[in-house]
């Protein structure tokens, strides 16, 4: 059986292959034309050529989204949302890994030139010349997910970790915790400087001085219970830990030392992912807004795909902060 063509949807509804062509595209049309067309391509079982349709008006239909590791609770949480948005507007959402090395984020934005994409939405985990070079260069538009500076000349959408890092450190100490340690993942990344300065700040407001602070090789899990030893030894009340992953490792290094959380140590992670409900006892985590920094990326991706010449927007989402179990 042959398989069905838009001339036959013309055919089968009695109106033209153009205003066939209209109402797959989401064109103006009449209600009438709009329901009949609807009605041949259900009763025929028309699918449309996503090839030929790219050809004919110079887009794929397809979006990239790139994060540093797609395993990560607050990319998963991210690219639901951008899906979300992408779908209803009629693009396919590809989801790529870019790693923790600038120069492989580089080589993505450079490759979009391929063309297997309309669009991209990076939320690249260090920054550095090349990599704003590639972006203002890039030959698709581009949303970054993250913090670069502003000459880049780009869309960005970012949480702001400062306030994040403020909220976490006011709870610990309205629960009478003053010796508050920091466990942290690579200091040169873009979440990690962020965070680093705003504990700092966050202890300075409160005349507090740092039980201590811990740089782990990545933000993962293992990481976390790989960093439990050094935490332990500045003999803290309280760790807040850059994301939930490593506060979540270090939790089972303090239960494997004998120590109580949050009896002993309470901890704090970031992200307020899934994993900050799941694991026990239930992790107190900052609320970065994962979701919404998705959705307000993949808005302005769209904008901007729409409109080239628009003057490029910078938005904050503000933090909250989810408390759990992990905090008395």
């Amino acid at each position: 059986m042959s398989r069905p063509t838009i001339a036959g949807v013309a055919r089968s509804a009695g109106v033209s292959v153009a205003s066939v062509s209209r109402v797959l595209n989401g064109l103006p049309a009449t209600e009438e034309m709009v329901e009949r067309v609807q009605r041949a391509v259900q009763e025929l079982g028309y699918v449309p050529d996503a090839r030929a349709r790219s050809l004919k008006v110079g887009r794929t239909f397809q979006l990239t989204l790139a994060v540093a590791d797609v395993g990560n609770p607050v990319y998963v949480t991210m690219m639901r949302a951008v899906e979300e948005v992408v779908s209803a507007a009629g693009y396919r959402l590809v989801v790529t890994t870019t790693g923790p090395d600038v120069v492989d984020e580089v080589a993505l934005v450079r490759g979009m030139a391929r063309g297997y994409a309309d669009g991209l939405v990076i939320s690249p985990l260090r920054v550095d010349e090349d990599l704003i070079k590639s972006i203002r260069e890039c030959e698709v538009p581009v949303v970054v997910a993250g913090n670069v500076p502003a000459k880049a000349g780009v869309d960005t959408i970012r949480a702001n970790s400062p306030k994040g890092m403020l909220l976490a450190v006011e709870h610990l100490v309205s629960r009478g915790r003053t010796r508050i340690a920091f466990l942290n993942g690579p200091a040169d990344t873009v979440p990690g400087t962020a965070r680093a300065k705003g504990f700092a700040d966050a202890l300075k407001a409160h005349h507090l001085k740092s039980a201590g602070e811990t740089e782990a090789m990545d933000f993962t899990f293992a990481a976390g219970r790989a960093s439990g030893g050094a935490v332990l030894r500045s003999k803290p009340d309280a760790v807040i830990a850059a994301n939930d992953l490593l506060a979540v490792g270090l939790m089972h290094e303090l239960a494997a030392a004998g120590l109580d959380v949050p009896g002993d140590v309470a901890v704090v992670g970031m992200d307020d992912s899934e994993l900050a409900e799941q694991c026990f006892p239930p992790l107190t985590s900052v609320n970065l807004g994962s979701a919404e920094r998705g959705r307000r990326a993949a808005e302005l991706l769209l904008a901007r795909i729409e409109d080239s010449s628009r003057t490029p927007r910078r938005i904050v989402v503000q933090p909250s902060l989810s408390v759990r179990r992990s905090t008395p």
